[in-house]
């Protein structure tokens, strides 16, 4: 994110965004080649074959590539790195309720208090001031900030972009199922860059006439370590794991960013927007660690449970039949005579 915004200004977002992904998802494929992906075996799958395959790849390419890095470099042009990252980053959200939905991935109690405090710190990282102010006094929102110019709020913009990452994760587990992860995510890149380059060409000018050396090793570090290296180390483990909790560890970035916008670009957050990103940054945690925290709030309220033994089917038989003989033994005594 910081590589990208020290150089929006000297270029355009679509061309950028297109940069991002075609040379990456050639890099991809080249590498799945020399790795043998391409070749057909017992765990791997052969590139792309039939229209149910390509139509998986098309589907992901427009979501996951063109709609994901269009919204990210346009939102990008209107907020910060660091703010931008935190909203990119905010997908395990929308991930683990889609994830709980389609291949019924338990979120639990703990995950679900996640979500909530994520969902609020969303809204005050993305949501203009002026609306939370309106509601905050009590006024008319319609009078203090436009609806029509919401699509114009940066942060609004990193939002789609994250929830269009999100909808391509969810989407890798049917991908891997009629073409190798890896050679897949190169394919999307690709497909998904293609129409950026198209867009940019038509509305976009001067769009290399004005970079610098810099520039180009901003576009390639983003294009070789954010994109192509990223890109095939997430969607391979995507393809494999638990979504939820895999997603959740991509809130490492922001931390980075923020820092690093700080330091490098000077970025200020506002008050509410810190409490945001604080809410936001809890809510990862709570998702990511859901099943750890509650085996240890299970054990702290429950301190006894643990202790008790656990008695088997063979022991409780044992137990059952004691008291039965205690029992007998103890009718006996009562009605034995006595010397009188």
């Amino acid at each position: 994110m910081v590589a990208m915004k020290g150089t929006i200004d000297h270029t355009t977002p679509l061309f950028m965004a297109g940069t991002r992904l075609v040379p990456a998802g050639i890099l991809i494929l080249i590498a799945a080649m020399l790795w043998g992906r391409f070749s057909q075996g017992e765990t791997v799958l052969k590139q792309p074959q039939g229209w149910k395959a390509w139509l998986w790849i098309s589907l992901f390419a427009l979501v996951d590539g063109t709609m994901f890095q269009g919204f990210l470099a346009e939102g990008l042009q209107r907020t910060g790195a660091g703010l931008g990252s935190v909203m990119i980053d905010s997908q395990p959200i929308a991930i683990a309720l889609m994830s709980a939905w389609l291949f019924k991935e338990v979120i639990g109690v703990w995950g679900w208090l996640g979500l909530s405090v994520g969902v609020m710190g969303i809204s005050l990282i993305g949501l203009p001031p002026e609306l939370w102010s309106s509601i905050f006094h009590g006024g008319n929102v319609g009078l203090t900030f436009s609806w029509a110019g919401l699509f114009n709020n940066g942060e609004l913009l990193m939002l789609l972009a994250s929830l269009s990452m999100a909808v391509g994760t969810i989407l890798m587990p049917y991908v891997s199922k009629t073409t190798d992860a890896v050679v897949a995510t190169g394919w999307h890149m690709i497909l998904g860059g293609l129409p950026l380059f198209a867009l940019s060409g038509i509305y976009e000018t001067h769009q290399w006439t004005n970079l610098q050396w810099s520039d180009s090793f901003a576009l390639g570090y983003s294009t070789i370590f954010g994109s192509a290296i990223a890109y095939g180390l997430f969607f391979y483990f995507a393809s494999k794991g638990n979504l939820t909790s895999l997603s959740s560890l991509t809130f490492l970035t922001p931390v980075f960013a923020l820092l690093f916008s700080s330091f490098l670009l000077e970025e200020v957050l506002s008050p509410l927007q810190w409490t945001g990103v604080s809410l936001t940054i809890v809510s990862i945690y709570l998702i990511n660690q859901r099943e750890k925290i509650g085996g240890s709030f299970w054990q702290i309220f429950r301190p006894n449970l643990e202790a008790a033994p656990i008695l088997g089917e063979s022991e409780l038989t044992i137990v059952e039949s004691n008291l039965g003989k205690e029992i007998e033994t103890n009718l006996e005594m009562i009605n034995r005579p006595t010397d009188a």
